[in-house]
């Protein structure tokens, strides 16, 4: 029997899981009504969507008026960041942000560059972590915006968000994490980290993709982006996904109730993975934090070949992998990510980004590392890059 691929790219997108589809079914085609609406089918579509709101919000430790949906992160992060810019532009146009963020968040800064806002980055070390000394040396009075994903994408390194808001806070500046990556992962309690705005994403915690939510504290002045309704309390213009946000609910709600078993045991997986790797495969580099990172999340860098020739041989012994984040993959730029992490642009176009989920086996990790080592042998000799060093050995 032909063997079912392996999807080792949950750091993209994950299967939406078959509680929350059951929960979306009906308001696909029973109480399909608009939330809008002043009938029985408005009525019971904003029941549903209240009751998503205070589900989502009580995970998180938020009050359902501190959490508004959105399409996804791209949007959260769009909004969070123009919409305190423009909120806050008299008290000054200074914003501060890491240099590995999401594609959203950094495409966001160059467009408000050309407003003339002035953008400056933090610095991160050789693992992805933020340099709070440097921060606290770079946020200034007319700071107004401090931003930190909690965990990348790409490498999984986990930032000290804590401290993190501490340092803007200190100079008056709003203080925003994007945890798209780690919400439904790690604990997450807002009140506890201090953070005023947090992005959110279904797809990456077995939910539906075209919906997420913008954490926004109470008090903080955020303009819109989205303008054209009355929707989510006259900030965000758009029909409500009513099924997505039900979804939402539901695969988050199941996963902070597993969230201790689901780390424990997609760690074991990629450390693993990582153990074997480091040991059987010369000449690769594990990116970003040892211990500080994702517990799905391994991501190597494959020196004398392509990342994409990798992925490409991967893919043909059904192996689904990743060279980076899904939203730039089809660039051929290194990834930003490894360079801010001061790899060299040979070794950063090496990388594969490797994420397991709850549904992965011991058995398809050790599968993928007999592929891997043989395709990575094979690219080698046909590389004109790959030099001997001596006794190259391929256990």
């Amino acid at each position: 029997m032909e063997r079912k691929p392996i999807y080792f790219d949950h750091a993209a997108t994950t299967p939406l899981c078959k509680e929350a589809l059951i929960k979306m079914t009906p308001y696909f085609t029973e109480i399909f009504g608009n939330p809008n609406s002043q009938h029985y089918y408005g009525r019971e579509s904003v029941k549903a969507v209240d009751e998503a709101r205070d589900t989502i919000a009580s995970l998180i430790n938020a009050k359902p008026n501190e959490v508004y949906f959105t399409s996804g992160g791209t949007e959260s992060d769009n909004w969070a960041l123009r919409g305190i810019a423009h909120a806050r532009k008299e008290k000054g146009k200074h914003i501060v942000i890491s240099p590995i963020e999401h594609a959203a968040m950094l495409s966001t800064a160059k467009a408000l560059k050309k407003e003339g806002f002035e953008i400056e980055y933090m610095k991160v070390d050789e693992f992805g972590l933020v340099d709070l000394e440097h921060l606290k040396s770079i946020v200034r009075d007319d700071t107004i915006f401090v931003g930190c994903m909690m965990a990348n994408n790409e490498v999984g390194t986990i930032e000290p968000i804590k401290e993190i808001v501490q340092i803007a806070h200190e100079k008056g500046a709003i203080a925003f994490t994007d945890a798209v990556q780690a919400a439904g992962v790690l604990k997450i309690d807002v009140k506890e980290l201090g953070v005023d705005l947090m992005s959110m994403s279904a797809h990456k915690i077995y939910g539906p993709k075209g919906v997420g939510a913008l954490y926004i504290r109470n008090g903080v002045k955020v303009e819109s982006i989205l303008t054209g309704g009355h929707q989510e309390r006259m900030k965000r213009g758009g029909t409500t996904n009513v099924a997505g946000i039900v979804g939402f609910a539901e695969a988050f709600k199941i996963a902070i109730k597993e969230i201790d078993d689901n780390f424990n045991y997609v760690s074991s997986l990629r450390d693993h993975f990582i153990e074997r790797i480091l040991s059987e495969v010369p000449f690769v580099k594990l990116n970003g934090h040892r211990t500080k990172r994702l517990p799905a999340n391994a991501d190597f860098s494959f020196d004398f070949i392509e990342g994409e020739s990798i992925l490409f041989s991967l893919d043909l012994a059904g192996i689904s992998v990743s060279s980076g984040s899904a939203c730039s993959s089809g660039s051929l730029e290194p990834s930003h990510v490894l360079l801010a992490l001061g790899l060299e642009e040979a070794l950063a176009h090496g990388s594969i980004r490797f994420s397991f989920g709850k549904h992965n086996t011991k058995e398809e990790v050790d599968y993928a590392v007999e592929v891997i080592k043989e395709s990575v042998k094979k690219l080698r000799e046909m590389s004109p890059l790959f030099k001997a060093e001596g006794d190259i050995k391929y256990v």
